[in-house]
């Protein structure tokens, strides 16, 4: 499985002219690991 670094958020988010420092993309990719583990957990729950 490939990880998504802090530096590719920035990249990204530059394309489409967001600016961002690189803590806040960590807190980002946080939030997103975070958020599709509950999404799994809740699928298998159905």
């Amino acid at each position: 499985m490939a990880s998504v670094k802090p530096e590719e958020v920035i990249e990204i988010l530059e394309r489409h002219n967001v600016h961002i420092s690189l803590e806040q993309a960590m807190l980002i990719l946080d939030f997103m690991f975070k958020f599709a583990k509950l999404a799994l957990t809740q699928k298998r729950g159905t």
